[in-house]
């Protein structure tokens, strides 16, 4: 644990979810190729797809509603749509399509394995002070065991802008009823997480665990409160 500001007193603690309580890239590989799969048997005209075909009209789509971003489900909802009636499908058999194709989805996004560490520190944690997830994704903390450790869940698209907007962040304050300047944000993302919760008047922890420099990091922006290693580390805090 390394501090690099003063902590001041802490009454509730907020955590990003994807690629800091749990390793999120093999969830998100499968989960593209089991999406691309899905389409190629879905319908014959979408046989041919292929995943360089599918993130180039996600990429598309971004370009002509850049705001879309915000809001992953409907974002990955809306490439699948366009994707299938660019196939030739109708407008309900895409719309239709498109929401078998997230439930896919979102099986596959849900296949999360939460290191033992990742309960037995959050369990501890929930004892002391009450705890919140602030996640630009869509992954779901009660599908993967994780839910019973928090009071709130704040989501890009439904709850706000993603971060580092300050929207989320905010939320989740005036939910707690907690200045921001007493909420530690624990987060892997030295933008998101880190420039966008001190942006927004809150304490900030960086996780990292994949021996990054923070003074060479390019995303680096604002120091943090503390770095830790581990998530286990925050339990010295009590």
């Amino acid at each position: 644990m390394h501090f690099y500001r003063s902590l001041r007193e802490l009454r509730a603690l907020s955590f990003d979810l994807d690629d800091t309580l749990y390793d999120n890239r093999p969830v998100i590989s499968r989960t593209e190729f089991e999406c691309v799969r899905f389409l190629q048997h879905y319908h014959p005209a979408l046989s041919g797809l292929g995943q360089y075909d599918y993130e180039r009209l996600r990429c598309e789509l971004r370009q002509r509603e850049p705001e879309i971003y915000h809001d992953v489900s409907y974002w990955r909802w809306r490439s699948i749509e366009l994707a299938m009636r660019k196939a030739g499908l109708s407008e309900s058999e895409a719309r239709i399509g498109a929401n078998s194709a997230m439930e896919v989805i979102m099986h596959w996004r849900s296949q999360i394995n939460v290191p033992v560490e990742t309960h037995s520190t959050l369990e501890k944690l929930s004892t002391r002070w009450p705890l919140v997830v602030i996640t630009n994704g869509n992954a779901s903390p009660e599908a993967c065991g994780l839910m019973g450790y928090f009071r709130y869940i704040f989501r890009a698209g439904p709850d706000g802008r993603a971060k580092p907007y300050q929207d989320m962040y905010q939320l989740a304050a005036i939910k707690l009823n907690v200045p921001p300047c007493n909420i530690l944000h624990v987060g892997d993302d030295l933008e998101a997480d880190v420039t966008g919760a001190i942006r927004c008047g809150m304490q900030a922890c960086w996780i990292n665990d994949r021996s990054c420099n923070f003074a060479s990091a390019a995303d680096a922006r604002l120091l943090p409160h503390l770095e830790i290693s581990r998530l286990a580390s925050l339990t010295a805090l009590f």
